[in-house]
């Protein structure tokens, strides 16, 4: 039957696999050595921790290069060790644009307040807790600042979202990347940055569709239609909106 309309069964060894994907489709993008190295800086960020989502890597990658062609700085939400910030600085050479990366996090952890009632009930407030326990979010923010010292124009910002945002000296962004784990937070970064957000400017939503974050994709759906626009979903769980 499959074979009749053009599809064949795959052994599943053949499959990708990684990240809450499961696939037969190419992860074209590996074949790339400029995203290995990009890659690679990520992991060193992390200091040899691979949490094995390239192709969420390559998604940031992708928008990060495309926000490019619009003006204005770029912004982080929820930086923790810079994985991913690391890599789009090292994939974009960075220096070379003229532009400022601002990486802002509390580099304490989810402020547990901030949890919805409907996040405490689904246990993302569990989730976080367990994680600061087992040490998963970084807390020595030397440590971050000595990993994002090779480029003078990527500025580390300590603080809570929203409280922070106003301090960022940005009058215009081309990219915002969220990754705050919490409606709040990120519904309040989505409304500030989108004013900011040049033409062609795209934000970057790490937990948009991400399995049991449906408080946090919900919150987002609504602001995002009252800002009357739509976010792409993706089968990394992340989330995508270009201005």
């Amino acid at each position: 039957m499959l074979k009749r309309f053009g599809y064949e069964a795959l052994n599943t060894r053949d499959y990708y696999s990684s990240d809450g994907l499961f696939t037969p489709h190419q992860p074209r993008f590996l074949e790339s050595e400029r995203f290995q190295t990009a890659y690679r800086r990520g992991i060193e960020a992390s200091q040899g921790f691979d949490p094995n989502f390239e192709w969420r890597v390559h998604i940031a990658l992708w928008a990060a290069s495309r926000a490019l062609e619009a003006q204005g700085d770029f912004v982080e939400c929820g930086v923790n060790a810079g994985f991913i910030s690391s890599a789009i600085l090292h994939y974009l050479d960075w220096e070379s644009t003229g532009r400022t990366f601002y990486l802002v996090d509390t580099f304490a952890g989810p402020p547990l307040k901030q949890y919805s009632e409907q996040e405490i009930q689904q246990g993302r407030d569990q989730v976080a807790r367990q994680a600061a326990a087992s040490g998963a979010y970084v807390t020595d923010i030397e440590r971050v600042r000595s990993n994002f010292r090779q480029w003078p124009h990527a500025t580390v910002v300590q603080g809570e979202v929203p409280a922070v945002l106003p301090q960022l000296p940005v009058k215009e962004i081309a990219f915002a990347h969220l990754d705050m784990n919490s409606a709040a937070p990120e519904c309040a970064a989505l409304e500030y940055f989108w004013a900011l957000l040049s033409q062609r400017g795209l934000i970057l939503l790490d937990d948009y569709a991400y399995f049991r974050s449906n408080p946090q994709g919900d919150a987002l759906d609504e602001l995002a239609r009252c800002l009357g626009v739509e976010i792409l979903s993706l089968p990394t769980g992340q989330g995508l909106i270009l201005k």
